[in-house]
């Protein structure tokens, strides 16, 4: 009779305070459409491993199907890779090429990163539960949150960081999804009515096919030469960059964009989801990681705005301060809610494509950044 009712005796209250964040993640998802590719899975994964005993992750001393996808994809590093090929398909680099100025948004939005970096260490140095984050190489793994890109995240996270991969890509992947949400008010907050105003010219070029072929090439192999650690992450995303551009592979183009994006991010969320237990989520510096997460990421969107308001005391032609904030590697999405906040400030005012632009320059400042962070942190730290 016991083992009838052992579902409800073993229920605790921590693992009810999951399963509701599970549902609020579900409601933003399904109610507010706030990303619910991501969002949906990972909170139906933090339900489903919070139930009594847990059997999708171990029963009886045998791994459950959540364990199994944990360990093959995550643990291994399959499945950022896998979504970074998928992202380097969408991407079209064209607009950047167009608006060269606008590669330098994609730099200047990962401030966010290497301060947030710092001020971990100092906390680690100085508040004893955050011992941990004194490890310039956990503190690496929590900055880099703050370039809103989650496979770079759990990238870093695996070799830096384990013991934390799973707060930190919860907190990577939910602060995308919630760009809608965390953005506007800081753009508002650092921008006048006027800057936000500012009309922006779309250059029109032809790109030649020929650069858009060599692009992806060349980046790799200047990567692959000043920091071979970084390759897995800026190859992937380069080879599918390339089977997108080549121009003879176009059903690989697609399956890249369609199929193999929609699977791997369907597994990947419930995975990510998975790792929400009340035993490791409900932790001081668990929390203090998605907090330090949060101040990374609006570091970054400020830093990108600053970064625009400065080139305009030297530009004729002046930048609305608003595409800077896009320069985060949340790609498409930073793009759409900087074009959205414009045309609530005047329907007239169109900056879409150099949003696009600081966008897609993101998304490749946030896996460079990472790899300078894989590359550098394991020489700093000895």
């Amino acid at each position: 009779m016991h083992n009838l009712f052992i579902g409800f005796t073993s229920f605790t209250l921590p693992q009810g305070v999951m399963i509701a964040v599970g549902l609020l993640l579900i409601f933003l998802a399904v109610k507010k459409e706030y990303e619910p590719m991501l969002l949906l899975p990972i909170g139906f994964g933090t339900i489903l491993v919070n139930l009594p005993l847990s059997a999708v992750w171990s029963f009886e001393g045998e791994p459950g199907f959540l364990q199994l996808l944990f360990n093959a994809g995550i643990t291994t590093e399959l499945f950022p890779v896998l979504i970074f090929i998928a992202v380097g398909a969408m991407c079209d680099f064209g607009p950047m090429f167009k608006n060269p100025v606008m590669m330098f948004f994609g730099a200047a939005a990962q401030f966010g990163i290497f301060a947030t970096i710092i001020f971990a260490v100092i906390l680690g140095k100085t508040v004893p539960f955050l011992s941990d984050f004194q490890d310039l190489r956990v503190a690496s793994a929590i900055g880099i949150i703050g370039a809103a890109d989650g496979p770079t995240s759990i990238f870093v996270a695996t070799r830096f960081a384990r013991k934390y991969l799973g707060p930190i890509s919860v907190a990577a992947y939910s602060y995308m999804a919630l760009v809608p949400l965390i953005q506007p008010p800081v753009i508002r907050l650092i921008t006048t009515k006027k800057e936000r105003q500012i009309k922006m010219i779309a250059h029109d070029a032809n790109i030649p096919k020929s650069l858009r072929i060599c692009f992806p090439i060349v980046v790799t192999v200047v990567s692959g030469l000043v920091a071979p650690i970084s390759v897995p992450l800026i190859g992937s995303l380069m080879f599918g960059n390339l089977v997108r551009e080549c121009g003879v592979l176009d059903r690989l183009s697609t399956a890249a964009q369609n199929e193999l994006a929609n699977i791997v991010t369907l597994l990947l969320g419930i995975t990510i989801g998975s790792s929400m237990t009340s035993a490791r989520f409900l932790t001081p510096q668990t929390l203090m990681i998605l907090a330090m997460g949060l101040v990374a990421f609006v570091f970054d969107t400020a830093g990108g705005v600053f970064f625009a308001k400065f080139l305009n005391l030297f530009l004729k032609e002046k930048i609305n301060p608003m595409v800077g904030a896009a320069g985060i590697s949340a790609f498409p999405m930073s793009a759409r809610v900087i074009q959205r906040i414009a045309t609530e400030e005047d329907p007239n005012t169109f900056v879409i494509m150099h949003a696009v632009s600081a966008n897609v320059s993101g998304q490749l400042g946030s896996v460079i950044a990472g790899g300078i962070v894989l590359a550098l942190v394991p020489v700093l730290v000895g």
